[in-house]
């Protein structure tokens, strides 16, 4: 399998085995050779020294010592390590809140060379157009991308939620017979549904496995591992801990540890790693993965960073860098083309210091990242980006006029069925609070720890608007609100007065899509994503400045968990608890609480 098409694109291998072949016999000149290296082998897990590599045609022709070439058109790699590019296995575009092409920039300067993204978020809003719009954005961007089709949109059933797509097997065939970069099917959400035995579930698994294409999982509890692997079922990027990592390697899945700034929801490899530095499994079937990233945390804490982590954590920096690049292209059979310095591989290569932080980044033979900069011919790729067909601009679809965003003050005592939020923000507890109502809400809320919280349909399909309380969520003052409310994507907002929520809410409508801060009748914060109410049409640098000045704001608002986390609010697919469009769901029972119960 070759590399998706884009301006970067070498030919296919099998169009170049004879000039290789030249190459690596001497009997042709190459293109490039990086010399005066030391060599990082993802195949045999080590750094081998004074090494060279002979590049053709945008391939890697021969792996030689060094100074066995002493032609022209040579790049001195002053001793530093060079390695494969690395491979991310899973990660949403959609949630560094940029474009495909955008998110190239990132991703080479932190070293990373091909991706295998799950767009799924944009499928829940615009249907199968949205993930072909990706794709077509994929195509342009310099950077190897594949999809892994979003397989569970709607997450949960429309009697649990109401999103904007709906991805039915057919639909989902239909992505896998018309493109070549569809490889896998995307995590399987449902997976109660799929324990259970779902009949639309196990359709959605069937499209894949009939067209021998892998799929990818999305797993919470121990007790649903042996029914998942059973269905199908060969990898997932949530081992939360030591324990589940353990039963998913038995039981045949690949694991894909999941590293994130330690603030976030994101950074479970610290305890899933144990099932190889406590328990001894072997790391062969171990990958390392980012999965959701805001456009600041791309540029921080890219892939690289996470094989980092994994050295930190006791794994050796060979195996490290191997479980960032030659395994998730093995998991996907992709090791023929990337994922090591093999003959015949892409040149898809990055030059390491010591501490396998990236300097250099070479995509397909060309030199686009320098120096931890985008070079001339990386900046020139940028400059001409996808540009998003009208109807991505026109998704934030409000009911008219906006229905109340509190609910009414109950009259007398009552148990509320709230959510608790959790650091890191991933899980959320069900809190029974006992209510005994005050004068009003402001007084209400303050003698309780509670915030109000809604979730407003923004497809333009029913209007639905459904309330809920906050335990523990810290907001002080104002509100806070977004489009990007996992997985069907209506606005969630949350806040302590009604004037804020809806002044928050009209701020996101107005550009067409956002995550906002709101204070004392004005906006302190607003991170502008108009494509699909879930990306900005900017490049990675300016959109991660707004969302740095958003974290500074929602920090000021008192929010105990991360604005990431607090979009996770309404995804009714992660315990305990939820809020979606149609009210409060119990996770993973799949039932809706009401939220006032007698006392």
């Amino acid at each position: 399998m070759t590399a998706p098409l884009n301006r970067f694109s070498v030919e296919p291998l099998a169009r170049m085995t004879r000039r290789l072949a030249d190459v690596a016999g001497g009997r042709a000149a190459p293109d490039l050779v990086i010399t005066n290296a030391r060599a990082l082998s993802t195949y045999s897990e080590r750094i081998l020294p004074d090494r060279e590599i002979w590049i053709a045609g945008g391939r890697i022709a021969a792996l030689k010592g060094a100074g066995t070439y002493t032609g022209p058109n040579t790049y001195d790699a002053r001793g530093l390590i060079l390695a494969p590019g690395l491979v991310d296995p899973h990660l949403h575009i959609e949630s560094s809140m940029v474009t495909a092409c955008a998110y190239a920039e990132a991703a080479l300067v932190n070293g990373t060379t091909t991706i295998v993204c799950d767009s799924h978020e944009i499928g829940n809003v615009l249907d199968s157009d949205g993930v072909a719009w990706m794709l077509e954005d994929a195509r342009q961007a310099p950077l190897s991308i594949y999809l892994s089709v979003p397989s569970t949109v709607p997450a949960t059933s429309p009697a649990i939620e109401t999103a904007g797509g709906d991805l039915t097997p057919e639909k989902i065939a239909a992505l896998f017979d018309a493109w070549p970069e569809a490889i896998a099917l995307g995590e399987k959400m449902d997976f109660v549904a799929v324990a259970e035995g779902d009949p639309r579930a196990h359709a959605i698994l069937a499209a894949a496995l009939e067209r021998g294409r892998p799929v990818s999982g999305h797993i919470y509890g121990r007790h649903f591992v042996a029914p998942y692997a059973a269905s199908g079922v060969t990898d997932t990027h949530e081992a939360v801990d030591a324990e589940i990592a353990d039963d998913l390697l038995e039981a045949g899945l690949w694991i894909f540890l999941r590293g994130g700034p330690p603030t976030t929801p994101w950074h479970s490899l610290p305890e899933a790693i144990g099932t190889v530095t406590e328990y001894g499994a072997a790391w062969k079937r171990v990958c390392a993965c980012t999965d959701d990233r805001d456009a600041d945390d791309l540029l921080a804490y890219g892939l690289d960073w996470v094989v980092r982590e994994a050295v930190r954590l006791g794994i050796p920096k060979p195996a490290a860098w191997a479980m960032g690049s030659l395994h998730p292209a093995t998991r996907f059979g992709l090791d023929g083309e990337i994922g090591g310095l093999g003959g015949g591989r892409r040149a898809d290569l990055v030059l390491l210091d010591d501490d396998l932080v990236p300097q250099a980044t070479w995509y397909g033979g060309a030199l686009v990242v320098e120096n931890r900069r985008p070079t001339h011919r990386l900046e020139a790729a940028l400059a001409q980006p996808y540009r998003y067909p009208e109807p991505a601009y026109r998704t934030v679809r409000l009911p008219a006029p906006l229905p109340a965003l509190v609910p009414p003050l109950p009259s007398g005592p009552c148990t509320v069925n709230a959510i608790r939020t959790v650091l890191p923000g991933i899980e959320l507890a069900h809190a029974r609070v006992p209510l005994a109502p005050g004068a009003d809400w402001a007084e209400t809320l303050h003698a309780h720890d509670l915030c109000h919280v809604a979730v407003i349909e923004r497809h333009g399909i029913n209007g639905n608007v459904a309330h809920g309380l906050l335990s523990a969520f810290g907001l002080t003052r104002g509100a806070v609100a977004s489009s990007v409310g996992h997985d069907a994507h209506n606005i969630v907002v949350a806040g302590v007065n009604e004037a804020d929520m809806r002044l928050a809410v009209q701020a996101i409508a107005a550009v067409q899509g956002g995550v906002c801060v709101v204070a004392d009748g004005v906006v302190t914060a607003l991170v502008e994503l108009p494509v699909a109410g879930l990306i900005s049409d900017r490049r990675v640098g300016a959109v991660a400045e707004s969302v740095r000045a958003l974290k500074a704001a929602w920090r000021a608002a008192g929010c105990a968990i991360p604005y990431m986390g607090f979009n996770l609010i309404p995804l009714a697919v992660i315990p305990r608890i939820r809020i979606t469009d149609r009210g409060i769901v119990r996770v993973p029972e799949m039932d809706r609480v009401p939220l006032f119960e007698p006392a």
